[in-house]
């Protein structure tokens, strides 16, 4: 059998989104090919401790400010690895190539530089996926309400949204999700229908959020671009990752009136949970962006939220 290789592996990325990719040098396996920093985890070092040794021995920086991410199983003809990644948003020094070929900072919707490293290409997916991830409650605050809160955040940034309207009957639903969807698509915002992989694939949305027990029933993975899934303990998180989803939103991180009998797991729990887990996270209970430092520093893409979302208040009369 093969011995599996810790290898703690930089997203070191720029404010403007862009991203660190070096060349993997002619004497080396898989020459020409191009990789996130990094390196062997040695014995005796955390992978936190190998990211800072490395990147300090392969780009002569020092990290200042790194989150966990995602953690990837790949097995390659000479190796079987699994990758620690990290974003890494913070360093000190001047970054200098002391191990690549050389060096080149790339953007997710434009990557050009080729071939990649095929361990990484659902880190590529997952660096598409924003920090920030907004539920509609068109049911409680009303319809236009809740179109001109959209309007709002999708003018602010917001790119990651899910439809969720328990209290809309179908055919309201049905409009609302062609609403969404269309003034969704006008800021390149990715939209999600909550529930059911066939209402989202006939309505033209980009994928389906999967309820916990819709989750646990399937088999495979549904046939839709983006898949996603509700989890709340190992069990459900351990599913979603079998069936290859693009990434889950766990909690509930704090008290929430969604769900008032769900006990807030905390971020330590969080934390827990997802350490050494393979797809992106977002938070989901009772936060909003002022948690998302917080929530990378427990292994999180990001923040889901619904009525942090929006900032507004529910209706006083029913539409």
């Amino acid at each position: 059998m093969t011995k599996r290789v810790d290898v703690a592996c930089a997203v070191i990325t720029r404010p403007d989104g862009a991203f660190l990719l070096g060349q993997r040098a002619a004497d080396t396996v898989y020459a020409g090919y191009w990789e996130f920093p990094g390196g062997k985890v040695e014995p005796g070092e955390t992978p936190r401790s190998a990211l800072a040794r490395e990147l300090r021995e392969e780009l002569g920086i020092a990290v200042t400010r790194a989150y966990p991410w995602i953690t990837r199983e790949f097995t390659y003809t000479h190796a079987s690895v699994r990758l620690h990644f990290f974003r890494v948003p913070g360093w000190q020094g001047e970054i200098r190539d002391y191990i690549h070929a050389r060096l080149a900072w790339q953007h997710v919707q434009q990557p050009c530089v080729e071939p990649m490293l095929p361990a990484n290409t659902p880190v590529l997916r997952a660096l598409a996926l924003p920090d920030f991830y907004g539920i509609t409650r068109a049911g409680e605050i009303g319809v236009d309400a809740q179109l001109a809160a959209l309007d709002q955040a999708l003018h602010q940034g917001l790119r990651l949204i899910q439809i969720r309207e328990p209290g809309l009957d179908a055919a309201a639903t049905i409009a609302f999700a062609h609403e969404t969807i269309r003034r969704a698509r006008r800021h390149g915002a990715r939209v999600l229908v909550n529930g059911d992989p066939d209402l989202a694939a006939s309505i033209g949305a980009d994928g389906v959020h999967l309820t916990a027990r819709r989750l646990l029933g399937l088999a495979v993975r549904p046939e839709l671009p983006l898949v996603a899934a509700s989890c709340h303990d190992a069990a459900e998180l351990a599913h979603a990752a079998h069936l290859g989803l693009d990434f889950v939103a766990l909690g509930a991180v704090k008290p929430t009136a969604t769900h008032p009998g769900l006990a807030a797991m905390g971020w330590t729990r969080f934390a827990q949970l997802v350490e050494n887990y393979p797809l992106p996270v977002f938070a989901l209970g009772g936060l909003s962006r002022d948690d998302i430092e917080d929530a990378w520093s427990a292994g999180a893409q990001g923040v889901a939220a619904i009525r942090a979302a929006w900032g507004v208040a529910p209706a006083t009369t029913s539409r």
